[in-house]
């Protein structure tokens, strides 16, 4: 665990990075919802102190302990159906008295953890169907446990990940295209499926949000409601916004024609307030986040190192992407937040968590490249 680090090697154009989109999540957060502001401060500063402590931590000494990682994953996934808090229809928090915690946010960062040592010592064989069969095997716990809750949409992102980290580990285009044309007609197949009346794969409330993302015009409840007033939001910002924290009636939110803007929909609240220029400043900034994270990743001086930095760009980016696409109406609503700038003080220390460990293999870097 003990190590020599030099300071020159830590990364603080990333700390900047994540700062800094952090900060325009404070102001988004008090835009959207004033009384959140004081929690969105406490979650950023919990989560630069956990950033910083878990920096200085030998990364491959808290991945000796995978599999332990692995079964607290699994623990924490399973105590939230049997005692978890219920909202909305969902059961997804464990309340610890002082605060709500998401063990599905840490369950990104945990996988991550396992299938950078998991892979790392199989990176000989990452090609072999055995390796690939055990993998998807391990991975599926989780993604069952998260579904049940239900959380469809972690679910994917968990699901996009996990095929991201078998990609860096170095897994094969030979397998990667061939699984392609298989998952293309799945998914079409699945989307032909779930429209139909009384089919048996998804709940009420998920097939409507899929009827709802196909045809908004015929479904004027909530599910549609929400996506196309998040669409008149952005595009009504146009160039340069109509201000910050404005108090025009019609906006998005003041008129509350979006529920829970300081989460989901936190990016029509950029559109609408900062315009055009805000939404690619706030896009950039997750870019170059995702960028550098992949920068060190190549210089770590082993696989796991590399599967961490990848995994955690990955989960930025994918999450990001999904979260734009619900508030664009390119996919149907979901319910992922906007990494670093959402309201949810679990999302936003375990990003921190990820950043981490990025620093640390930033600190170990492979001096012979």
């Amino acid at each position: 665990m003990k190590q020599r680090y030099s300071l020159r090697d830590y990364k603080f154009s990333l700390v900047v990075l994540v700062l800094a989109i952090s900060v325009i999540g404070i102001f988004m957060v008090r835009s959207a919802r004033p009384e959140y502001m004081t929690r969105q401060i406490l979650g950023v500063v919990l989560g630069v102190a956990v950033m910083v402590v878990i920096s200085l931590i030998d990364y491959n000494w808290v991945l000796n302990f995978y599999w332990l990682l692995y079964g607290i994953n699994l623990i924490l996934l399973i105590a939230v159906l049997l005692v978890g808090t219920s909202s909305h229809g969902a059961t997804r928090w464990l309340d610890l008295g002082f605060v709500q915690f998401q063990p599905s946010d840490l369950a990104k960062i945990l996988t991550i953890l396992f299938f950078a040592r998991f892979l790392m010592d199989r990176e000989e064989s990452i090609k072999s169907p055995k390796t690939i069969l055990q993998a998807v095997v391990l991975i599926l716990p989780t993604l069952a446990l998260i579904v049940m809750q239900p959380n469809l949409s972690t679910t994917i992102c968990v699901a996009a990940l996990f095929c991201a980290l078998l990609y860096i580990a170095g897994l094969s285009y030979k397998i990667v295209g061939p699984a392609l044309l298989i998952l293309i007609p799945a998914v079409i197949i699945f989307l032909t499926i779930a429209v139909q009346p009384n089919q048996p794969l998804l709940k009420d409330y998920q097939q409507k949000r899929i009827l709802a993302w196909l045809e908004p015009e015929k479904y004027t409840d909530e599910d549609s409601y929400q996506q196309l007033n998040s669409v008149k939001a952005i595009g009504s910002g146009q160039l340069l916004g109509k201000g910050y924290d404005n108090d025009e009636a019609t906006s998005v939110k003041n008129g509350n024609f979006v529920s829970e803007p300081q989460t989901d929909f936190i990016f029509a609240i950029i559109g609408e307030e900062l315009g055009f220029v805000g939404c690619c400043v706030v896009i950039f900034l997750l870019l170059l986040i995702v960028i550098d994270c992949i920068l060190i990743g190549l210089k770590a001086k082993d696989t796991g190192g590399r599967i961490i930095c990848g995994g955690v760009a990955s989960l930025v980016g994918i999450q990001t992407f999904i979260n734009i696409s619900v508030t664009t109406m390119i996919f149907p609503n979901t319910g992922l937040s906007l990494p670093f700038v959402s309201y949810g003080l679990t999302s936003i220390v375990c990003f921190y968590m990820g950043i981490g460990f990025v620093l640390n293999v930033g600190l170990q870097p492979n001096k012979y490249q």
